[in-house]
């Protein structure tokens, strides 16, 4: 089944995700330590954007008010990120929650990510962004902030800037994240593995290379 896009030759791996889901920070990575370590395997990666919060004001809010919203009580949300925080740890990913003064709209982030992919950068930047609001605590909505991540994977920083500001594509953001929910996608992090077989979660990284092996045994079969 072809389940987001037309796949091209090889092995494609896509990852619906939100730049505000620590989940999806984790299984990120997770894919990431895999890729590294079985550095034979042909795959291309293809982002996918979800929004948790598709009605975040552009200007995202404050962090605190977030909490509330979202968890009903700041202590609540304490408690879930300290255990984030624990698992992130043992994947090298030093997760500092009180750092995070806003949370942003991510629609901005997923709209760099798409024009960082025509430049083959959006591998990198993702991680970069990634780090930026969970270790850092930059405010990932703002176009300066995110035009100077970008520039450090060699994009140019005033003309991201300018696209940022712009507003083009973000019907594209809001388009594939009503199809990913169309799909009977609603949680995140979700990896699509050559059309074929999806699993849902951070998974394990040995979780995913059994999902990646056994895609590619379906593709030699063909």
């Amino acid at each position: 089944m072809n389940i987001l896009a037309p796949m091209p030759a090889g092995l494609v791996v896509e990852i619906v995700f939100d730049f505000v889901c620590p989940w999806c920070y984790l299984g990120v990575k997770r894919l990431s330590f895999l890729l590294a370590r079985r550095q034979e395997l042909n795959v291309e990666l293809h982002w996918r954007p979800f929004l948790l919060n598709p009605d975040m004001p552009r200007g995202g809010m404050p962090r605190a008010d977030y909490m509330i919203r979202k968890f009903g009580a700041e202590e609540r949300a304490r408690r879930l990120y300290a255990s984030i925080a624990e698992l992130g740890a043992a994947e090298g990913i030093e997760f500092n929650f009180a750092a995070i003064r806003r949370t942003p709209s991510s629609v901005d982030a997923h709209r760099l990510v798409r024009e960082a992919a025509r430049e083959g950068l959006a591998d990198r930047l993702v991680q970069r962004i990634f780090a930026a609001h969970f270790v850092e605590g930059l405010d990932i909505g703002a176009p300066a902030v995110l035009a100077a991540l970008a520039a450090r994977e060699g994009m140019d920083e005033a003309a991201v800037e300018r696209f940022l500001t712009s507003g083009e594509g973000s019907e594209h953001v809001h388009a594939e994240n009503l199809h990913a929910h169309r799909l009977g996608i609603n949680g995140v992090p979700c990896f699509l593995i050559d059309g074929e077989h999806a699993i849902a979660g951070a998974q394990e990284s040995e979780v995913l290379e059994r999902l990646i092996d056994l895609a590619l045994g379906t593709a030699k079969e063909r």
